[in-house]
């Protein structure tokens, strides 16, 4: 937004495809926007704009607290609550017999989505952990990012998974894969407990909302301010 050729007003938008099944859509995650205390009174005409497309579905995965009020009455919905952190040590072995852990650079021999290739070797430019759980009938995609939480402990954040569920599956082979790296703790977008984990869920920590047709699952943050740039 300009005033006399001035900028007076932004809003950073990442936008990408998001896939869930065989359903897409163009996510838009609002990472961030300011405006100039003058020109406030122009702010909710300003993000309007941005939000008038409805065949897109917008995010919000890092809200202030103090605009959460704000993003309710622009139409935004909370789908996720808060935080599982799942401890890696303790998960349960896989229920399949041969499970390879392999970075992705590796290109899997088995079946795999070309999607899911090129979004791990993406995410691991950006500074992410991408990996593949290979098995016999074909080749599971998972991203992690590094962060520190309670002030020094760190977690590796979970970005992307096809769905919770094939995370809890391979929990073995993955939390022995962060172990040895350094990663005791597995963070993960939650709406309580999940079963099949040990860990600890944070409600109100982290929460993340959006706004449009196709509500975002849980388990893949990908292509947001989380991934890119660690926030």
């Amino acid at each position: 937004m300009e005033s006399e050729g001035a900028p007076v007003g932004v809003i950073l938008v990442i936008s990408s495809t998001a896939r869930n099944g065989d359903v897409s859509t163009i996510r838009c995650n609002l990472s961030s926007w300011y405006v100039s205390p003058e020109f406030r009174s122009f702010a909710h005409l300003f993000i309007s704009r941005i939000l008038k497309n409805k065949d897109f579905t917008y995010v919000n995965v890092s809200p202030a607290p103090h605009t959460l009020p704000i993003i309710k009455v622009q139409g935004f919905s909370r789908y996720s609550a808060g935080q599982f952190y799942a401890l890696s040590v303790s998960f349960r072995p896989s229920r399949d017999p041969q499970v390879n852990v392999v970075p992705a650079g590796v290109v899997p021999e088995t079946r795999f989505e070309s999607f899911e290739y090129d979004l791990l070797q993406e995410h691991a430019r950006f500074g992410c952990m991408s990996l593949w759980c290979l098995t016999s009938d074909r080749a599971y995609p998972f991203v992690f990012r590094s962060r520190v939480t309670w002030s020094f402990v760190p977690v590796a954040q979970l970005v992307y998974c096809r769905n919770i569920e094939e995370f809890v599956r391979f929990a073995g082979p993955i939390g022995r894969f962060l172990a040895r790296r350094g990663f005791f703790f597995v963070m993960i977008d939650a709406n309580g407990p999940i079963p099949g984990l040990l860990g600890i869920y944070r409600d109100r920590s982290l929460p993340k909302y959006y706004k449009g047709q196709m509500p975002p699952r849980l388990g893949d943050i990908a292509y947001t301010e989380s991934a890119l740039f660690g926030i």
